[in-house]
């Protein structure tokens, strides 16, 4: 892509969002923007992310930051102020972040948890590679990030009946999913996955815990068609996501 061309493509990709949210709001619960498409159209696709987070808000949404932000010091400070204030230029609910430098490094992200946002930290997440690094026994990365959690919300237990640390575990992996919601039962879980990658309700059972506690996403899946071309976009995005909120509620409910 030129640079020629990245303000009109920011502005579709912006209005292209902006009508999803009017579309889904009366359906689903959050959107969750993925920041990494945004900043690829440098700072015309930042200043439209600012208008989708704003806009999904004033439709009363809550809005996820995908981000997998992880830093220390005040470059995390930053990313946390850019991300969740109120008076920085996002303003999201939540953010999802990468634990890999330690607790430190989430220290200024859980500072905003007493103004009402969240975060949603990675444990395991749906790429194929995942296992590799975040491993599945008691000692890997994933089940000390895992307690971590845990504990954080052991902490808040009296304030919230889920802590506002979630953790993000995939859909496509449903054999583990029992195994990390007893590990962190009070834990909002993030369900990336859903749809598109391969997921369906039946994977996501055990995510949940009496039928609560779960935020599923259903990204590809709902923007987009399968095949072919839609005439009306906007009531395809609308069908989908009906359907994607029936096929939830089979295993809420």
């Amino acid at each position: 892509m030129r640079g020629s061309d990245r303000p009109a493509v920011a502005l579709g990709a912006g209005e292209f969002c902006r009508g999803v949210i009017d579309e889904v709001a009366d359906v689903v619960a959050a959107v969750k923007p993925q920041v990494a498409f945004f900043e690829a159209l440098g700072h015309d696709g930042v200043r439209e992310l600012e208008s989708v987070v704003a806009h999904a808000k004033a439709a009363g949404l809550v809005v996820v930051l995908d981000a997998k932000r992880g830093d220390i010091g005040s470059t995390a400070e930053a990313y946390a102020h850019a991300c969740l204030d109120d008076s920085g230029p996002l303003g999201a609910d939540a953010v999802t972040l990468s634990p890999y430098l330690g607790a430190e490094s989430m220290a200024p992200f859980l500072k905003r948890l007493e103004a009402g946002k969240g975060v949603f930290v990675l444990v395991r997440t749906s790429n194929p590679g995942s296992g590799a690094w975040q491993g599945t026994d008691a000692e890997a990365i994933a089940a000390k990030v895992g307690a971590w959690i845990a504990a954080e919300n052991a902490k808040r237990a009296a304030s919230f009946p889920y802590g506002p640390v979630g953790a993000v575990i995939a859909a496509t992996l449903p054999e583990e999913a029992d195994r990390w919601r007893s590990a962190m039962p009070k834990s909002w879980f993030l369900v990336p996955g859903f749809g598109a990658q391969g997921a369906d309700a039946s994977d996501v059972r055990e995510h949940l815990r009496e039928g609560l506690g779960a935020l599923i996403t259903s990204s590809r899946g709902v923007l987009f068609p399968s095949s072919g071309t839609e005439m009306d976009w906007r009531r395809g995005v609308r069908e989908r996501a009906l359907a994607f909120a029936s096929e939830v509620r089979t295993v809420s409910d």
